[in-house]
């Protein structure tokens, strides 16, 4: 369950999958600039109303045995009033506690049929509940969706109203312990008058929160929940006449609400700058600069995106060329529109390089945006966003669910247009963009009205009928779809580069993802953070290519490329699309073989390292996983480097770009990688272009990582590290576990879901669901081909710091001997996993990284296929023989991360075991 919010503080392009599209208008002349032939994608549906008003969209999609079934009600935080905000998102929680005829916390029940995507989201506008389904369940998911919007009330009582107002309040701490957390709040309070809609965030004020009422939560429900102000999607393997019967059947008998009153457009458009400055616990200042502008569904909404995507929209674009790249006095510059339904926000957001002179950023950004409004984007500039925003959309057809599948798409459009094709208008819009129309939306709406927010560090000092369905019993569930995967063909090109080809031909892209066994583990102990430096820097130059123009050339293909490292890989990874293949196949191994490590890229980007680095200290969670490494490995171990990559301050200021090249040449051979290739291609059409592409790569010998065995401490230690101020302390308990391809890694994972691995599992039902003393609470087996770091992750509020980690500790403790795993726990642990399977499969990232897995760590090419029957066969003896040889809980590492001030007796009353303070470097304090 989470807000969401627009992307405004993120500067993504806004599209349909959070904000909904334009409708169509009449077009502009088209632009001279050559756009990629990428055709606008169509998704077909069947729609349908029943008599209470529910609309209902059916979208066919039979590649796996999964049902999206996506639900929209248009109602969002811009229908609450002044004194009961965040309202609309508290709702949303109180949908997800069980029903009349559902009494079930709704997570647990959908995870343990295999629910996948679940999820529900709250914004501005709308309010959406999502699933992707085994086929075989999808008569449970429509049971459990139609019972919450027909029969809630009768559950909802004061005790779950006091609990999830708890939980949402955790969240809103959470949010604002992160650095920037509280700038939202203050961004739209200061962007729209007193009383507008959009003038008060979605997750709302703690004072209105605590003043909901059961009145305000019946009130709430009987006007918005009904069928008439809701989109219902179902997408994946059904029919529409099966969807059709089975809508009628569980939705049929459910009364609409009352007429509702739409809100008309209120953009709120200013004059003149405001200007609000704070200050808060964060490394590096930031602006914040936005404009009120028409939202989505309007003529503006398509050219003002493009704008913006020229503006700041990534690596090509002019702030971050001129501020990022050329002055280097940011470390962040982007731009970009952000739509919603009755008014829309463009926004810049520039992040400071630390000592970097503020207003002379500011200035630059500025000049860069006047530039913009005297000369308008050029064609070039423009050809470059409409692929993006182009080949973003092709890249949604490959998904069916919520989170921008197809589902999404959908609904978006019938919520917010009634017309369910209304992306096709805004994708030709985009088509038919010209320099001049985007130059003139630009200059009628960004040439006044800005709020400047600038954010510094603290100084250093229809009647009910029968209904279709006997909601005394649930469905009978069903039973585990078969999974049958893409066969991995393998082949090894001449060079030794071994090739795993898996196709998948449903949307035309191609993911490629090279895998080089080395990692963090290949950083010498006194120069972590090379190995992802290293990769970071392969696309900033070639021996051929500038940084720029490798950016601007995956852009004008519509193709994606990223370069990164885990513990024991190197990852470089593309997703092309197939109508530009060739060209894309042939840039990627230009940045894979011939790296040319720049000095004056290295430059910037050790500058960017270091301030990463800074923000790293401020996030409680980016912190223990800095920390946290160390103390389990000892100080020599390969592992023994901060989980975040990025190496320390010490260490990068001594690194030099002949590291990053020695790296390259020493670890990137093609007997020491393998290359993943899964998409519509096959292999007799590849394999003649991966061998043409790779032909200069030559094979050598590589070092061997030396991977020693770790013993557990011989008792608990809790580390202190005082952050003042905080709203939340973070409890981390960590310790090490058997490696990834270990016989009983699949069961350990399992386990691990009962006690800590998902919504239900033990830790986050006591702290969250019980206690409401956390938003959520976690934990994770991190892969690795050593001795795996085994975690759990506790963000709790200040004042239960103490009983917070009291129960964890018992928590420990009970999975070990004191509470045995439970047959019951046991197979909802085994459903939600095998159950799921098929929903985890759906995409060729989706497969990518399953069969990374399986090459990575040496796992069976059967592990999925197989892993149903494996999943099953543990039973509740294995499980707790398992729990007891695997869980430390007297031997556990402790790091608890808030106000010492207000947190320390307590944690030291409990006597865990030895207390020591240590800074955010992890060494000691007196």
């Amino acid at each position: 369950m989470a807000v969401s919010v627009r992307r405004t503080l993120q500067m993504a392009v806004a599209l349909a999958l959070a904000t909904g599209v334009s409708a169509a208008s009449a077009a502009p002349a088209k632009s001279s600039a050559s756009t990629p032939d990428i055709p606008i994608p169509d998704v077909k549906y069947t729609k349908f109303t029943l008599k209470n008003g529910l609309t209902v969209l059916v979208h066919e999609d039979h590649k796996t045995p999964v049902v999206a079934v996506n639900t929209w009600y248009h109602v969002g935080s811009k229908n609450e009033k002044p004194g009961k905000t965040g309202f609309a998102h508290l709702f949303e929680h109180l949908m997800f506690g069980g029903s009349d005829n559902f009494k079930k916390t709704y997570l647990s029940a959908m995870q343990s049929v295999g629910a996948t995507n679940l999820n529900g989201t709250t914004n501005q506008d709308r309010t959406n509940y999502f699933q992707n389904v085994p086929t075989s369940m999808l008569d449970y998911a429509l049971f459990a969706e139609s019972d919450r919007m027909g029969h809630l009330l009768g559950t909802v009582d004061k005790k779950t109203l006091d609990l999830q107002r708890g939980v949402v309040q955790n969240e809103k701490r959470q949010g604002e312990n992160q650095p920037y957390g509280k700038v939202y709040e203050q961004l739209l309070a200061n962007s729209y008058p007193v009383g507008h809609p959009y003038s008060w965030t979605v997750i709302g004020k703690m004072e209105d929160l605590d003043a909901a009422s059961m009145t305000d939560v019946q009130e709430w429900f009987k006007t918005n929940y009904g069928p008439n102000n809701t989109v219902l999607v179902l997408s994946g393997d059904i029919t529409p006449e099966l969807a059709r019967q089975k809508v009628e059947q569980y939705y049929g008998h459910i009364p609409p609400g009352p007429p509702l009153v739409k809100h008309e457009a209120w953009i709120a458009k200013r004059t003149g700058t405001r200007r609000v400055t704070m200050q808060e616990p964060v490394p590096q200042s930031r602006i914040y600069r936005t404009w009120n502008v028409p939202g989505v569904n309007t003529p503006e909404e398509a050219l003002l995106e493009l704008g913006g995507q020229v503006l700041g929209g990534g690596k090509t674009s002019r702030l971050y060329k001129r501020l990022v790249y050329k002055d280097q006095i940011a470390t962040s510059a982007v731009g970009g529109n952000n739509g919603s339904e009755i008014g829309g926000l463009f926004s810049m957001m520039l992040t400071a390089r630390p000592g970097a002179d503020v207003a002379k950023m500011e200035r630059i950004a500025d000049e860069e945006l006047k530039a913009m409004l005297k000369n308008g984007p050029t064609e070039e500039e423009l050809r470059l966003a409409k692929t993006t925003i182009l080949a973003q959309y092709t890249r949604m057809m490959e998904r069916v669910g919520g989170f921008g599948g197809k589902s999404d798409l959908l609904a978006a459009c019938q919520t917010y247009t009634g017309n369910p094709d209304c992306y096709k208008d805004y994708l030709q819009r985009v088509k038919d963009a010209t320099p001049a129309s985007v130059k003139k939306a630009m200059n009628d709406w960004l040439s006044d009205g800005d709020l400047v927010v600038q954010v510094d560090p603290f100084p250093t000092g229809l009647a009910a009928g029968k209904p279709g369905v006997d909601r005394s019993k649930e469905p009978a569930l069903g039973k585990p779809m078969a999974l049958k995967l893409p066969e991995m063909q393998k082949t090894t090109l001449s060079n030794g580069l071994k090739v795993v080809l898996a196709e998948r031909h449903e949307a035309p892209v191609v993911n490629f993802q090279l895998l080089v066994d080395s990692g963090y583990a290949s950083d010498a102990n006194d120069k972590p953070g090379v190995a992802s430096l290293a990769m970071r820097m392969l696309e900033e130059g070639t021996k051929t290519r500038k940084s720029l123009e490798i950016g601007e050339a995956f852009e004008g293909m519509g193709a994606q490329f990223g370069a990164s490292a885990n513990l024991d890989s190197g990852i470089v990874y593309m997703n092309a699309l197939k109508a530009t293949l060739p060209q894309a196949l042939n840039l990627y191994s230009d940045l894979i073989l011939n790296p040319s490590f720049p000095q004056n890229e290295f430059e910037r980007l050790q500058k960017d390292r270091l301030a990463a680095i800074a923000r790293e200290k401020t996030v409680p969670e980016s912190l223990a996983a800095r920390i946290v490494p160390s103390i389990l490995y000892g100080q020599n171990h390969p592992y023994a480097k901060p989980f975040t990559g990025t190496g320390t301050e010490e260490a990068v200021k001594r690194m030099t770009r002949d590291d990053l090249a020695k790296y390259h040449a020493t670890w990137f051979k093609p007997n020491n990688a393998t290359l993943l290739v899964v998409g519509d291609t096959t292999l007799a059409e590849v394999k003649p272009m991966l061998e043409k592409a790779f032909a200069s790569w030559r094979a050598g010998e590589v070092p061997k990582k030396v991977l020693t065995k770790v013993a557990a401490p011989e008792k608990s230690v809790v580390y202190l590290v005082d952050r003042p101020g905080a709203p939340q302390s973070v409890i981390v308990g960590a310790q090490l576990s058997t490696p990834r391809n270990d016989p009983d890694a699949l069961p350990l994972e399992i386990v691990n879901d009962v006690f800590g691995g998902t919504f239900n599992s033990r830790i986050n039902m006591n702290l969250r669901e019980n206690k409401h003393w956390s938003y959520g609470v976690r934990s994770n087996l991190q892969a690795a081909l050593g001795q795996r770091p085994f975690m759990s992750v506790s963000p709790v509020q200040t004042d239960k710091t103490r009983e917070s980690l009291q129960e964890l500790v018992r928590e420990y403790r009970d999975i070990v001997s004191g509470k045995p795993i439970t047959a019951e726990e046991l197979k909802g642990a085994v459903d939600n996993r095998t159950l799921g399977l098929p929903g985890g499969f759906e995409t060729a990232g989706q497969l990518t990284s399953a069969y990374t897995n399986i090459v990575q760590y040496g796992l069976p090419d059967d592990y999925y296929n197989t892993y149903t029957q494996k999943a099953t066969s543990l039973t509740p003896a294995q499980a707790n023989a398992l729990a007891a040889r695997s869980f430390t809980p007297d031997r556990l590492v402790w790091v608890v991360i808030g106000d010492m001030s207000k947190v320390e007796a307590g944690i030291r009353a409990l006597n865990i075991g030895e207390v020591r303070k240590i800074d955010a470097d992890g060494k000691p304090v007196q």
